[in-house]
């Protein structure tokens, strides 16, 4: 089985929804489906419901784990949180969906979870020489599992969910709902993770990016900032708090949100991130011009910062390829010729655009590398002259903690070759990335910190 779209992935997508008098379930669907880019593996909705949580989760997209009849047989109620998902900690398997209910002593409450807790391990061991069990191998399982062990040791629910929020380190983003109909949206302290607020006449909804907003018709109200909580209780803001942790803010959010994360019609944290990445391509085309016909991006991820290198440089802007939209993620090729040529059976070259033309090819980061060295040959057998290629990234070096999906330094094309042996690997004419301070420029209208370890190795994120 080969998965062509092997690019950077991410942890997960939540939704939290309070609507009094309202039946929330199939609202939190259109705002998952609209979230769907975030994780593909599973999907949930959790539903507070006459003071019990139901929960239906599965392995499988939005729309796979919720046919018409599964959402109607999900109860009324006012409250509910939702979730999808893509494994990092722990592994793809139906055990390991979102959201998590965990029942205590006096109630039930449910988390849905965005990021990678990095002391989970640790957590997990206590939780267990307290008697705990755990069915999955997840780290969100363990932020339920504390949110609920705290309420009982704390005897208070707002006691108890603030105390477990101090004890987690790492990435997280949090939709949490309780039996009694509260609903929490919680950000860590560095922002890692995005988290917004929207708001309609009915009402309070909570999710990773705001284009879950317009699909549901609720307004953008606001962030949640870095290391707050906001607590809403019958469709209003009753109040928010602040962890101590924030003050020692380091690092902040996680960059490649506006490189390739997030769908370009959200904003986080005060920036557009289709105009990030359009200002990413015109720093492009200043910091990396090139003699040539015409600019292409790769779909989907790439062609937000064409359009700006386009703009930027004056070249014609070009479709390129031809997407297939009704293939799978993953498919099986019974020989390795047609392996090697996977890559057309998802983006085929238009060659009416690109034949005997001297090509700007624009995408947003090079990972392994192997999937771009199948796009540029099948640029070139399709009568490319020239192929110019051109990232709207640094290079990226360097594993990261807090979510994405690179299991090692080594597996990373940029940290094992030279500008020139990538280049060469690759097969383009010439190679150009942005600079980090080409990026930062890009998004320097963000209100927030940003985490580009991954470009620095260093400990500290760029302000």
């Amino acid at each position: 089985m080969l998965n062509i779209n092997r690019k950077l992935k991410e942890e997960c997508a939540v939704v939290g929804l309070s609507l009094p008098g309202k039946k929330t379930a199939g609202i939190v669907y259109n705002g998952l489906l609209t979230l769907q880019h975030r994780g593909q593996e599973s999907a949930g909705i959790a539903v507070v419901s006459d003071g019990n949580i139901i929960c239906k989760k599965d392995a499988g997209l939005v729309a796979e784990v919720f046919v018409q009849e599964s959402l109607d047989d999900i109860p009324h109620g006012s409250t509910a949180i939702g979730h999808t998902r893509y494994s990092k900690s722990g592994g793809s398997q139906k055990e390991n969906a979102g959201p998590f209910v965990t029942e205590y002593l006096t109630g039930r409450i449910a988390a849905a979870h965005n990021g990678n807790i990095t002391n989970a391990g640790e957590l997990r061991l206590y939780l267990e020489s307290c008697g705990l069990r755990f069915k999955a191998t997840c780290d969100s399982e363990v932020v339920s599992s504390l949110l609920a062990y705290r309420i009982v040791k704390e005897k208070d629910i707002f006691l108890g969910i603030e105390k477990a929020i101090s004890e987690l380190e790492g990435a997280f983003s949090l939709c949490i709902a309780t039996a009694e109909g509260h609903l929490f949206a919680v950000r860590d302290p560095e922002g890692y993770r995005p988290l917004c607020l929207g708001r309609n006449e009915d009402g309070i909804m909570v999710a990773s990016e705001s284009c879950a907003f317009d699909a549901c018709g609720f307004e953008f109200l606001r962030d949640v900032e870095p290391g707050e909580t906001v607590i809403i209780e019958n469709g209003k803001i009753v109040r928010s708090i602040f962890n101590a942790k924030k003050k020692k803010q380091t690092h902040g959010l996680c960059i490649f949100e506006y490189v390739y994360f997030a769908r370009p019609d959200s904003v986080m944290d005060n920036l557009s991130v289709y105009e990030a990445r359009f200002n990413m391509g015109a720093i492009l085309s200043r910091e990396h011009p090139a003699d040539a016909d015409i600019v292409s991006g790769v779909p989907d991820s790439g062609l937000d910062a064409a359009i700006g290198y386009s703009y930027a440089s004056g070249l014609p802007l070009v479709n390129g390829f031809v997407k297939n939209r009704y293939i799978g993620r993953s498919f099986i090729y019974p020989s390795q010729d047609l392996r090697l040529s996977a890559v057309r059976l998802k983006l085929n070259p238009l060659r009416a655009g690109i034949e005997g033309k001297r090509v700007v090819l624009v995408d947003d980061s090079i990972v392994r590398g192997t999937t771009l060295e199948k796009i540029v040959k099948s640029l070139k057998a399709t009568g490319a002259r020239e192929v110019h290629l051109r990232i709207s990234s640094p290079p990226f070096k360097y594993t990261c903690s807090y979510g994405t999906d690179i299991e090692s330094m080594e597996s990373l094309i940029a940290n094992r070759m030279s500008l020139e042996e990538i280049r060469l690997s690759i097969g383009a004419d010439s190679l150009g990335y942005i600079s980090l301070e080409g990026l930062k420029e890009a998004c320097n209208k963000c209100s927030v910190s940003f985490c580009s370890s991954c470009f620095t190795g260093e400990d500290y994120g760029v302000d």
